[in-house]
């Protein structure tokens, strides 16, 4: 029986028990890349064959070295991986091969996997659409000419098309909620400071970003938050080690549906209306749905989420930008990110923390009479893949070139976990997902409510055709 669409965590109990080797897993996986991969370039930076074959045939043997045990992992791009070149889909990077793991890559390593390369991203992460100078477009599998989705379109891509089993994934703006809803997957957003970010540079003003897990079922999301999560001395912001396996018994829960948030997003009608009729498979599930108002202004969410974007890549990528020779090689958005920050005042920072702050009290008012509001992933359906961004959504147009995103701020500014549920496929055939979001803390919950959701979806095998 083919592994391309079994559960990783199935694989990885095969292996536990012996009826499965890596090296087999390894073999299968390998052909599948060469077959499939040319088609969606989900994939990049692949190590060579003979040493991954080495690699796995080593770890047959040997003891379990832990939960992911001689599984195939391509890790996202933004990674620093050790001897894996590492180009954060940027021309100043092209040729950087770390000699050291970040974070997440060491997480992944000491668990066992074996990491075969990298996935695809935007460069820098800029943008919820993979496309870059080094590698190329990563295309949608449910539709060749549409977009994958990003920052995480590589990994969304590869899931979808079973080229890997699990993919790790981060999210500032939806890059984990994007790529899951336009390729049928499951992400968690986790709550900022579980899965710890890589310890150097500025950690504390306002971070937004977080790693998280992606993947085809629930049980899989698990299994790999549990690698990723857990403390680090380094790291100023923590949550305790916990067991996301062994989750809670889902036994109902009251979700206000947000909608386009009384008429502040731009939705597309039909996306919109199908999203609305995917209700019913929460109801389903267990849950009850019911439309809420909106807890706040959304101009405010925008407003400050603007700055503090600005603020953030300012610091990451504004001494590249300073360099002649290196601010060529940055794309437009880069640079109107950067040229956005440095045009910040002090007071302009203090006002966007401020607002963010009434969200924060917002969000925790909300949460005393719900216990999770519910929101669409994107506000698009998959997009031609030769754009750069939709310019404009249902005669809306579209002032930056991530305003088509706002739908996942809410969450990303709040620092709450999202998770994203698949939620079914339009007349041709492209696939949509709706966002759950919790209070801080509650990623078990949500995880439980997914797994219930999963045991009801009628789309959680629909694979497409490549």
């Amino acid at each position: 029986m083919t592994t391309a669409y079994r559960p990783a965590h199935e694989l990885m109990d095969e292996i536990a028990k012996g009826s499965l080797s890596p090296s087999a897993l390894m073999e299968e996986s390998l052909a599948r890349i060469a077959a499939i991969n040319p088609k969606i370039n989900a994939i990049v930076a692949l190590r060579d064959e003979a040493a991954l074959m080495d690699e796995a045939r080593a770890m047959d043997a040997a003891p379990l070295k832990g939960p992911l045990h001689g599984l195939p992992f391509a890790v996202k791009d933004l990674v620093a991986t050790k001897g894996i070149t590492s180009s954060s889909g940027s021309p100043i990077f092209k040729d950087f091969v770390p000699s050291k793991d970040d974070l997440l890559a060491a997480r992944l390593r000491a668990a066992g996997a074996i990491l075969i390369g990298k996935t695809n991203v935007p460069e820098f992460g800029l943008g919820s659409h993979s496309f870059n100078p080094i590698y190329g477009t990563t295309k949608n599998p449910y539709d060749l000419e549409k977009s994958a989705g990003g920052s995480s379109g590589g990994a969304g891509a590869a899931l979808a098309a079973g080229l890997v089993s699990l993919a790790d994934g981060s999210d500032m703006m939806g890059s984990l909620r994007n790529p899951a809803a336009w390729n049928n997957l499951y992400s968690l957003r986790p709550t900022h400071g579980l899965v710890p970010a890589e310890p150097q540079g500025e950690m504390v003003m306002h971070p937004l970003s977080t790693d998280g897990p992606i993947a085809r079922n629930p049980q899989d999301l698990a299994l790999l938050l549990n690698v990723l999560a857990g403390p680090d001395p380094r790291v100023p912001y923590h949550w305790p080690k916990c067991d996301f396996q062994n989750l809670p018994h889902f036994s109902g829960a009251k979700i206000a549906w947000l909608g386009d948030w009384g008429g502040a997003l731009a939705l597309e009608p039909s996306l919109i209306t199908h999203l609305e009729a995917s209700l019913a498979i929460l109801f389903e599930a267990g849950a009850t749905v019911a439309p809420d108002k909106p807890p706040f202004p959304f101009e405010k969410i925008w407003a400050s989420w603007c700055r503090l974007r600005h603020f953030s890549i300012l610091g990451k990528l504004g001494g590249y930008a300073s360099n002649p020779l290196q601010r060529d090689l940055l794309k437009p958005e880069a640079i109107w990110e950067i040229e956005g920050g440095q045009f910040l005042t002090p007071a302009d920072i203090l006002a966007a923390s401020a607002d963010r702050s009434d969200w924060l009290r917002a969000a925790a008012h909300s949460f005393e009479t719900v216990d999770f509001l519910a929101l669409p992933a994107t506000q698009t359906w998959p997009f031609a893949a030769e754009l750069r961004y939709p310019e404009a959504i249902n005669g809306r147009a579209m002032d930056t070139y991530h305003h088509w995103m706002a739908v996942v701020t809410p969450a990303s500014l709040g620092g709450l976990p999202a998770l994203t549920l698949p939620a079914g496929f339009c007349e041709t055939g492209l696939p949509a997902g709706i966002q759950i979001i919790g209070p801080k803390g509650s990623d078990a919950q949500l995880l439980a409510l997914a797994n219930a959701y999963h045991s009801v979806s009628p789309w959680k095998y629909k694979r497409p055709t490549l």
